[in-house]
């Protein structure tokens, strides 16, 4: 387990910004992070704490990282970094490690160093249309990077004390800001270079981290050991990314402790709402309510978030659906993701259904209309459905309906080397027809119960 400190990230971030500054680039320029997968552990940990280190050097002179998935598959990453226009593209774990080391050739003190990184990195979300999109917020002033990252770290109570233990991909929005948020607090972080439950459990026995950031998969796993888990040491275990079923929450509580666990709603593009485990018993199925300087307003069925001025964000490329996500109310900006839901009189949230055209399989969303493209590319394939059904591990598995004369088997290996491992279909059933509304779309959710799946 590599040990990331927070000296020793400041010192590696300021030579990223001497470096990055050396290059001509600046404030609202792009880089890339996209190193690809490491096998090795220990080299897959260097690739994390050169990702961490890289991204927070960059923001610190307003360069913005764009973060790419390094289990993508070649056309997934080369889209990206065509879409993004990096000035820059760390593409090896040796590049990150080497923008870090010292001596570089702009002198830039402690004194210019910000407190706050200036700006938030750019994560692509695939998009309902299949096209993947990123989540732009630019370069930010200084009060606004204290609004953005200054609001969290007093929320989650981060402090020079706390070891956070990586669970999931950096690439991913939540791991990377859970470890930002306890380095700045100047606290350290253990990266295990993969998920691992076995080698995470040995972990939590040895480091005794107090802070994690999981999705339910994660705690899926470790709770399934064999070897059962030491007593926790968190003082905070905070999960998001997918629902999380009841038996599967009293089991984290009765690990941890209600009073140490945590779970919040929220995106890549921005943050709802939190919720304590000592309200969940009372409020089962709620995700809490909204979060500081936020409110929550559902309209026709549809979650609407105000967002202080510090969260606004922008598809990049993407105005038409820029405009979608944003609308005024009452002289403040609201933004949705397209989520529904429901309010009780005290203001807590319920999740009544995640779009129909939305999957979450182990913490990452999953576009069907991305995989259909795929699949209607194949030979044979006369329609398809893409949907996601309940699954003990993973929230949700991807699976897929075709229509036609298709080999299923040989479709399921053509698509190894053109999707990620986690957006392609678990299962492929073959079909004869697709159940469609009146207007003709195909209902996604009905797909499941007509094969007898739910």
């Amino acid at each position: 387990m590599l040990r990331l400190t927070a000296a020793d990230a400041r010192e590696g971030a300021t030579a990223v910004a001497q470096r990055l500054a050396a290059a001509g680039l600046g404030a609202g320029d792009r880089i890339a992070i996209a190193p690809h997968h490491e096998e090795d552990r220990s080299a897959a940990q260097e690739q994390q704490r050169g990702a961490i280190i890289a991204t927070w050097g960059a923001l610190s002179i307003g360069v913005i990282p764009v973060m790419v998935n390094p289990d993508l598959s070649a056309r997934e990453r080369e889209y990206i970094l065509h879409d993004s226009t990096p000035s820059m593209i760390l593409d090896t774990t040796e590049d990150l490690t080497a923008l870090s080391l010292p001596g570089c050739p702009i002198d830039l003190t402690r004194a210019r160093f910000p407190v706050y990184p200036l700006g938030r990195p750019m994560h692509y979300s695939s998009g309902t249309t299949g096209k993947p999109k990123g989540v732009w917020s630019g370069a930010l002033s200084s009060e606004n990077a204290e609004g953005l990252w200054g609001t969290e770290i007093l929320m989650w109570g981060c402090t020079p004390a706390d070891i956070s233990l990586v669970h999931g991909p950096l690439s991913h929005s939540g791991p990377l800001r859970f470890a930002l948020f306890t380095l700045l607090a100047g606290g350290e972080v253990l990266l295990p270079g993969h998920f691992d439950a076995a080698a995470h459990a040995r972990a939590i026995e040895e480091y005794q981290p107090t802070v994690a950031f999981v999705v339910p998969s994660h705690m899926q796993r470790l709770l399934e050991l064999p070897t059962g888990l030491p007593p926790s040491p968190y003082r905070m275990l905070v999960h998001a990314g997918a629902a999380c079923p009841p038996v599967l929450k009293q089991a984290i509580h009765d690990w941890a402790g209600a009073e140490h666990v945590w779970e919040f709603y929220g995106s890549t593009e921005g943050q709802f709402t939190v919720m304590p485990g000592t309200q969940w018993a009372s409020r089962p199925g709620s995700v809490g309510q909204a979060r500081a300087d936020r409110e929550i307003r559902i309209i026709d069925g549809m979650i609407w978030c105000a967002a202080p001025e510090y969260g606004y964000f922008e598809y990049w490329g993407e105005p038409a659906k820029t405009e979608a996500a944003w609308q005024m109310l009452d002289g403040r900006r609201w933004f949705t993701v397209g989520d529904l839901g429901r309010l009780d009189d005290e203001g807590y949230l319920y999740i009544d259904g995640r779009r129909d055209d939305l999957i979450i399989t182990g913490g990452m969303n999953v576009y069907p209309a991305e995989i259909e493209a795929e699949i209607l590319a194949f030979s044979g394939v006369v329609d398809v459905a893409v949907f996601g059904v309940p699954d003990q591990q993973w929230g949700q598995r991807v699976c897929a309906a075709v229509v036609g004369n298709v080999d299923t088997e040989a479709l399921s290996l053509a698509l190894r080397s053109s999707l990620a491992g986690y957006k392609r279909p678990k299962d492929v059933y073959a079909i004869t027809d697709l159940p469609r509304t009146a207007s003709g779309k195909v209902q996604r959710l009905r797909v499941a119960a007509l094969l007898g799946l739910e």
